[in-house]
């Protein structure tokens, strides 16, 4: 066969594989001699992947070698157990051989009929991690990317079921139609507000409910704001409630939240990407929020599961609900059902949909759920050792804590915050740009990469801990170098004689 026509053989495919893997390996022996990241001026990273299209095929040799050389380098190593920003995406090399196998396979597990093992195998691990989250087991579900997009089919569904009109042939809009109200808490994600543009309702209408000293959502609140609503002829589309908050993970109190979303009759979403798998580990059973309340469900196993990106599971007890908004199925895609079949592209707008239940089926069968648990403790535990050090220290704080892995820091050096010289607002204002100072150089550094919040406390650095290659040691070298730099930055501010205000 002609160059130009046709794949490689099978055994070129294995002998580059096998190099392939090779080189995953000797990344993860080594992954601590690796920085977490290399900052690098744009126009430098460009220029370093810059290339004309290649008119001719190259040697795979040459293409990953500029893979290794060029392009890994630049990248944030999101896999590291340095890595503590935002919140964990830690893939497990069990589930990274099934994300190869599931690249291999190319499967589109759109209709029952298109790959039948494929949905009966996405059928059984969303099983579960229902079980896991403590959610019915028999509700509609299924995979898909990302937690974002699971709250906006989620609203969807909640949109179409709070109109009482045909919302698929008529639209939202029209002689009077309502207008649409989405209820969350000031600390909940982005998403909520990205699905009231998509669906709409517009941001004017996401009504954003104050939390209590502890980050969560108040009811009392959101019952007020139902009933004020409704006395100006809003119509309550949902009610989002978070189990993990992105800047601190606290958690609405659920039970109270679901009290007063049957008081009204509201659709109650629970976007529990990160912290609703936690109920696995055993040092928190008992005290987490009961999820089977939600209407919907979002939990993320890519987040604390170490399944590689994308894999996140969207849950709805509402029998139906997801197919009556995204049901449609065109001459092309129609097919025979015979016995219990399922259609999964009837759950979202999504049609292509990659095999990703593999991975999730591989890590829990790899791992089990004793073996999820532990590791899901782990984090807990080295996260509570790391608030205790910082108890300790006279200059730290955690203001915000969290029942998951979540570390929230702050500097708080007497040296600023306990000097009279200054006003209240102004210890306030040194006190945030040294953390925020803290935080560029340790991630300057290539030791460690964390991110941030701004709190009622002010400027805090997030430490988010779920890696499965972390261990104890991975997070004191870190909580030493931040407190080294933090100590290096106060000197340096204040100087060696008499403090003076840098402003």
């Amino acid at each position: 066969m002609p160059e130009e026509f046709g794949d490689w053989d099978p055994e070129i495919f294995e002998k580059y594989g096998r190099e392939v893997i090779s080189q995953i390996r000797g990344h993860f022996e080594k992954i601590r001699d690796v920085p977490v990241a290399v900052p690098r001026e744009p126009a430098e990273q460009k220029s370093a992947v810059a290339a004309d299209l290649p008119e001719t095929g190259e040697l795979f040799e040459r293409v990953l070698a500029d893979t290794w050389e060029k392009v890994v380098p630049g990248l944030v190593q999101w896999n590291h157990p340095s890595f503590h920003a935002y919140f964990p995406t830690s893939a497990s090399l069990p589930g990274v051989l099934a994300e190869t196998l599931t690249a291999a396979l190319n499967v589109n597990s759109m209709l029952w009929q298109t790959s039948p093992a494929a949905t009966a195998l996405e059928l059984v691990v969303l099983r579960w991690l229902a079980a896991m989250a403590g959610y019915p087991q028999d509700a509609d579900g299924l995979l898909v990317t990302g937690a974002s997009l699971a709250n906006l089919y989620a609203l969807a569904a909640a949109r179409d079921h709070a109109l009482d009109f045909d919302v698929r042939e008529r639209g939202t809009g029209g002689p009077g139609a309502p207008t649409l109200r989405i209820y969350t808490s000031d600390q909940a994600h982005s998403s909520v507000d990205k699905a009231a543009i998509t669906l709409g309702a517009g941001l004017a209408n996401v009504v954003r409910v104050p939390s209590d000293d502890r980050y969560r959502m108040r009811p009392d609140l959101l019952d007020e704001a139902i009933r004020r609503d409704l006395a100006a002829g809003f119509r309550p589309l949902a009610v989002v409630a978070t189990v993990g908050t992105t800047a601190v993970g606290a958690a609405d109190p659920l039970e109270r939240v679901a009290e007063v979303c049957a008081g009204h009759g509201v659709w109650l979403h629970v976007d529990a990407a990160y912290g609703g798998l936690y109920r696995l580990a055993p040092s928190l059973a008992g005290t987490l929020e009961d999820l089977s309340v939600g209407d919907s469900l979002v939990v993320n196993p890519q987040k604390t599961l170490f399944v590689p990106l994308d894999s996140t599971a969207l849950y709805c007890r509402r029998p139906g609900a997801l197919a009556r908004t995204f049901r449609l199925v065109p001459e092309y895609l129609t097919s025979a059902h015979e016995g219990d079949t399922t259609d999964l592209m009837d759950l979202s707008p999504q049609l292509g949909r990659g095999f990703r239940a593999l991975k999730v089926w591989w890590v829990v069968r790899t791992f089990g759920r004793a073996g999820l648990a532990a590791r899901l403790d782990g984090s807990v535990a080295m996260a509570r050792r790391l608030r205790e050090r910082v108890s300790r220290h006279p200059d730290w704080t955690c203001p915000a804590p969290s029942a998951y892995p979540l570390v929230c820091l702050r500097y708080t050096p007497e040296a600023v915050t306990a000097d009279p010289r200054l006003s209240e607002g102004r210890r306030r204002e040194i006190t945030d740009a040294l953390n925020a100072r803290i935080l560029r150089k340790v991630n300057a550094s290539g030791t460690a990469f964390l991110s941030h919040a701004v709190i009622r406390d002010g400027y805090v650095l997030r430490l988010s801990i779920g890696n499965i290659r972390t261990v104890g040691e991975d997070v004191e070298r870190v909580w030493r170098e931040l407190d080294r730099i933090a100590a290096a930055e106060l000197a340096e501010l204040t100087g060696t004689t008499a403090w003076t205000d840098p402003a």
